[in-house]
């Protein structure tokens, strides 16, 4: 991973028409006309950051899907399946968290009546809670979604506008910018209905414009059959060696859930969408309809990735970043018009992925910081307050991109890295929290601090052994503990730190929290299981549900027993 792409100097990638102009121009003018007619009425902070609690299953699992897929995959995941092959897929695979927050976690955080996930762990814990975890939440959007987001802009508009250089400025940041300056409109003027609307418009691009790629490109290979033949069989194995370097299967098998269940089931990014909707029934069915549309990231993004790696191995496109082989494939493959459908859904995944963080950054900081230290004030005040944050915590994420490539050379690679460091003590606080109800706030807390102390350290250490590899890599090869243990620490795999941490994260909650007084009755009362289902929980599910949710699992299974070795040989030792 490079901070200024070099490919599309090279690539000499055919230049977008006039149909390809206007596509991409009626496209924005479809974005700025649903943004305008769903973010008339903002009166209330609930209108801006729940919308009104008023949306509806469909809006909430298409705007499921676009928060997540975004930047970070078209162009991230399609380089590590060009790079990888379907190792990545697991991540992809988590459609079964999607189910688990509607069917496990959900009915609580709805019938607490929140506006964000730390207020919950108030109600369940304490006030510290809520303020270490909204906090380290503001400071993982800086490391994660904001600059991966901002990054991967500038590598897609870099690769597909290589001209575009105003007041000198590379491509590379001005596409960057752009992305954040028109995505920052329409999220600041709408709110989250806005967001949630735009984005479920945005779905629909970005799917049938990725499928359309998909299609093409394996149609300019000669089919899946020739893929296979071309590439090596072990790219169709979800299941690497244990000591592969990079995806052990162990820290797959363990280390992906813990990451997938917090990100899926305890994120404010994602669970947001879910708190806006009309009753527990429809949120639910918008995280099954979620589910469905989350299967599809391996067959448009993995899939093209490895597609653009076996097109490579013919001769037939060129690139040098793994992280340019999806934008690469857009500019060289596609005809007119169709090229600017997928440079729309470029644009719509880039602009969605960012919107969502807007809205996001602006809800923690405003419920979860500016109301606890002024609490009463106006609510136009507080709206202001919340752009204000989310324009700090942007500018943060840009700063941080020099020193991305010092954790990861990938960009996907990089946000799952960054994601296991921080991911496994909200998965331990929230989960243990709900299904044990002896954890205390002493003991919450205790294992979020060493939890967050442990993980920032491992990023540190880790973007260290990174900068020293560039200059020494001898250093870092030949480092030991009694040599250089920050480098050592630096170095050890991203998916077994999760592990490792998810653990020490667990065992000090629980241990803490025998050691000290039980939680009192009202810390516990319908916010832990074992509380009594409400009658609202009784009638929020119909037989369709769960046909539906059986659907999904039979989908997930299937996909894993095809990518398993069985079909292609190999498999984990």
């Amino acid at each position: 991973m490079t901070i200024l792409p070099q490919t599309l100097a090279e690539a000499a990638l055919p230049s977008l028409v006039g149909l390809d102009w206007a596509v991409i121009a009626l496209y924005f003018v479809g974005v700025a006309g649903i943004a305008w007619w769903s973010g008339r009425k903002q009166n209330t902070s609930e209108d801006y950051f729940l919308a009104g609690r008023n949306v509806g299953w469909f809006v909430i699992g298409a705007s499921l899907f676009a928060s997540n897929i975004g930047s970070e995959h078209l162009v991230g995941l399609a380089g590590e399946g060009s790079d990888s092959g379907v190792a990545m897929a697991h991540y992809e695979l988590h459609a079964w968290c999607l189910l688990v927050l509607g069917w496990v976690l959900l009915p609580f955080f709805i019938r607490s009546q929140v506006f964000t996930l730390p207020e919950f762990l108030e109600k369940r814990f304490s006030p510290a809670s809520r303020w270490v975890v909204s906090l380290v939440s503001l400071l993982a959007y800086v490391f994660t979604k904001v600059s991966v987001t901002v990054f991967a802009g500038g590598t897609v508009v870099a690769t597909l506008f290589p001209e575009l250089t105003p007041f000198g400025m590379s491509p590379f940041w001005s596409g960057a910018l752009a992305v954040v300056i028109l995505t920052g409109i329409y999220t600041i003027v709408g709110g989250l209905r806005a967001v949630v609307y735009t984005e479920a418009a945005q779905a629909v691009v970005l799917i049938g414009g990725s499928l359309t790629l998909t299609m093409i490109g394996l149609s300019k290979l000669g089919g899946w059959g020739e893929m296979t033949h071309t590439l090596d069989p072990e790219m169709f194995n979800l299941w690497k060696p244990a000591d592969d370097p990079n995806f052990p299967w162990p820290g797959m098998l363990f280390a992906a859930p813990i990451v997938g269940l917090w990100y899926w089931c305890t994120d404010q990014y994602i669970v947001q969408r879910t708190l806006a909707g009309r009753d527990l029934k429809t949120s639910r069915r918008g995280t099954i309809f979620g589910a469905y549309l989350k299967l599809t990231p391996v067959f448009i993004f993995i899939i093209p990735g490895m597609i653009g790696a076996a097109l490579k191995q013919k001769g037939l496109i060129d690139f040098d970043s793994k992280d340019s082989v999806f934008p690469t494939m857009v500019g060289a493959l596609l005809p007119a018009g169709i090229r600017g459908l997928v440079v729309a859904g470029l644009l719509a995944a880039l602009m969605s992925s960012l919107a969502s963080v807007f809205n996001s950054c602006s809800t923690l900081f405003t419920v979860d910081v500016y109301e606890k230290i002024k609490p009463g004030r106006p609510e136009k005040e507080l709206v202001t307050v919340g752009r204000i944050a989310t324009s700090v915590v942007v500018l943060a994420g840009i700063a941080w991109i020099p020193v991305m490539e010092n954790v990861s050379d990938g960009l996907y690679k990089y946000l799952q890295s960054v994601q296991a460091y921080l991911a496994p003590p909200l998965t331990a606080i929230f989960f243990l929290g709900v299904f044990i109800r002896r954890i205390n706030a002493t003991g919450a807390l205790a294992s979020l601090i060493v939890g967050f102390v442990l993980g920032l350290t491992k990023l540190g250490c880790q973007v260290y052994a990174g900068g020293i590899k560039v200059d020494d890599a001898a250093r870092v090869a030949a480092a030991t503990w009694s040599t250089d243990p920050v480098i050592m620490f630096g170095e050890i795999n991203f998916l077994m730190f999760a592990v490792y941490l998810f653990l020490a994260s667990s065992a000090v909650m629980i241990l803490v929290s025998l050691l000290t007084p039980a939680p009192p009755a009202e810390k516990t009362r319908g916010l832990t299981v074992g509380g009594g289902r409400t009658e609202q929980a009784e009638r929020s599910w119909t037989k369709w549900d769960v046909i539906h949710t059986g659907i999904v699992l039979c989908i997930i299974v299937s996909v894993y027993l095809y990518f398993s070795g069985l079909f292609f040989g190999g498999g984990p030792s």
